[in-house]
């Protein structure tokens, strides 16, 4: 799995900038648009939220445990709007510091060890983009992945009821995606070998899923789908709409931009990160169908 520090570097190194941008509770996972791009990015977020309530039956007093909360959206959602008791946990000091601010019960704990007696039962609960970092790409060498997400679905089952259900939302690799072996961070700009060794560089410590289907038999003999769908395209105007956000002035949000300079100068594993955020490879992955991005819903045999 990618480790803390892997963690950190992405979401800690940019939580203000992405809250001036995105605003305090701003959600960094693929939007719901179902094809109707004239929504504004707000309203594709909330759509997918209340999809993502109503598939798991969050109604007043739902207990839900949102793993991998990032700055808290869904847990907002289902506090505000539907009266739930939500707990978030993340990698990240820096979003759990935002969320705590914001007044969400989130705690920085490793969603992959949760046991009942920690937090209790819960409901229902998501994992919204958290898979992507379960596996790294040492793992998958070493063939421990099936194994990593059987060893989560468990952790899962023994969090809920029969009958209790489990949202999941997570990038997958697709019909074009090439050997590792040929991943090339100097190949020709935008080709295929060229973006997945940005992703790599991305996401350090991470290996996707070998499609839904690999997710959907790992779930075994816990937990029966109810719904698969792709939101592959929803994610590419989801990513365009993130780099206006990006972009848009904000005094306070250049000023940070200036102040990173001297890192910028110093230290090469952020001039990446800069650099990756403006390339956007996972853009590019999607479009080139190098990746596809799953919403799954299970529910406890």
């Amino acid at each position: 799995m990618a480790e803390k520090n892997d963690l950190d570097f992405i979401y800690t190194t940019i939580d203000k900038i992405f809250r001036l941008s995105m605003g305090e509770t701003g959600d960094y996972s693929g939007a719901k648009y179902d094809g109707d791009f004239s929504m504004s990015l707000e309203e594709a977020q909330r759509a997918k939220h209340q999809f993502i309530a109503d598939s798991i039956n969050v109604r007043k007093g739902t207990k839900v445990l949102d793993m991998a909360c990032g700055w808290g959206p869904f847990s907002r959602y289902v506090t505000t709007e539907r009266e739930a008791i939500s707990i978030g946990l993340t990698l990240s000091d820096g979003q759990a510091e935002a969320c705590q601010k914001k007044g969400l019960n989130v705690i920085v704990k490793d969603c992959r060890y949760v046991k009942p007696e920690d937090f209790g039962m819960f409901d229902a609960i998501t994992c919204i983009g958290g898979l992507e970092h379960f596996c790294s790409i040492e793992e998958w060498k070493d063939g421990k992945q099936e194994k990593i997400y059987k060893d989560f679905f468990r952790t899962i089952n023994d969090l809920l009821p029969r009958g209790g259900r489990y949202y999941m939302q997570t990038m997958t690799y697709s019909k074009n995606m090439i050997d590792y072996s040929d991943f090339d961070i100097n190949a020709t700009k935008g080709s295929a070998a060229h973006v997945c060794a940005l992703m790599a560089q991305e996401f350090p410590g991470s290996w996707l899923p070998d499609g839904p289907e690999m997710v959907i038999k790992t779930a075994e003999p816990h937990f029966k789908l109810i719904s698969k769908s792709s939101g592959r395209i929803d994610y590419i105007e989801t990513i365009k709409q993130w780099n206006k956000r990006f972009k848009k002035f904000d005094v306070k949000k250049y000023l940070l931009y200036l102040s990173l300079i001297p890192k910028y100068i110093t230290n090469k594993d952020f001039r990446h990160l800069l650099a990756l955020l403006r390339i956007s490879p996972n853009r590019v992955c999607f479009e080139k169908e190098i990746l596809d991005h799953y919403r799954l819903v299970f529910e406890k045999i």
